[in-house]
């Protein structure tokens, strides 16, 4: 019997554990995706494509000509365009398709959480929060801020963020992980009285610092769950997979 071929779509921690699980099981050889945003990435163990497939059609397409016989989908819970495009082209090919997603995360006692819709909520509603706001929303996702000008912003990401861009803008480079100590001092440091964020689950000590230090935080709900079969961890996905 053939080596089952997974296609894994990732860029999260989990796509990276789940091609590191895969790579020593006999049955198995698996192909990591990026989507090619970063220009350093972490890669995964194994061969990895990066870049768009061009649609449900590419996706499709890749899909029969490279013999993928699964499709884990493992990216970021807000890459909701990717996912679509993942069950449509799985169901145009007849292969089977898993989501992966981590749990979101629950307010603690102590949390002082406004959960909002979407980012232009969450910059609807700064105003009336805090004036030194701490955003953590990704370097994509900058743009709602724009015009918020009664507010200072500090971001963080990976590479330099493209307009549009707030005015008031101060932007760390920065590379997780992170721990509750730096977070603490971040905060402190520059004088955040409102963190804004994306319901994306994991680790987080920023929302324990945030905790710590009475800072009210601005949870953007992450997209609803897919029309497919999904999984919240990489053992589960695992299973999944000896089932296909």
């Amino acid at each position: 019997m053939p080596d089952l071929k997974v296609l894994i779509l990732g860029g999260t921690t989990e796509a990276r554990a789940l091609a590191t699980a895969c790579a020593p099981v006999p049955g198995f050889s698996t192909v990591s995706s990026l989507a090619g945003r970063t220009s350093d990435p972490r890669l995964p163990p194994g061969p990895v494509r990066i870049g768009g497939f061009g649609g449900v059609a590419g996706l499709a397409g890749y899909l029969r000509e490279a013999g993928i016989g699964a499709v884990v989908d493992a990216t970021h819970p807000f890459a909701s365009r990717m996912t679509d495009n993942a069950i449509a082209a799985g169901e145009l090919v007849s292969i089977p398709v898993l989501v992966l997603r981590r749990p979101g995360w629950t307010a603690e006692p102590g949390d002082r959480w406004h959960r909002v819709p979407s980012l232009s909520a969450a910059a609807a509603m700064l105003p009336g929060l805090g004036s030194r706001v701490f955003l953590t929303t990704g370097r994509q996702s900058l743009f709602p801020f724009a015009d918020v000008d009664d507010c200072w912003f500090l971001a963080r990401s990976v590479e330099a963020p493209e307009p549009p861009l707030p005015r008031r803008l101060e932007v760390v480079l920065d590379r997780g992980p992170f721990n509750v100590v730096g977070e603490r001092d971040l905060l402190v440091r520059h004088r955040i009285d409102v963190l804004v964020t994306k319901d994306s689950g994991g680790a987080a000590p920023k929302l324990r610092a945030a905790r710590e230090q009475g800072i009210p935080v601005l949870m953007v709900d992450r997209p609803g769950l897919p029309p497919a079969q999904t999984v919240g961890t990489v053992a589960e996905a695992l299973e999944w997979l000896n089932g296909v």
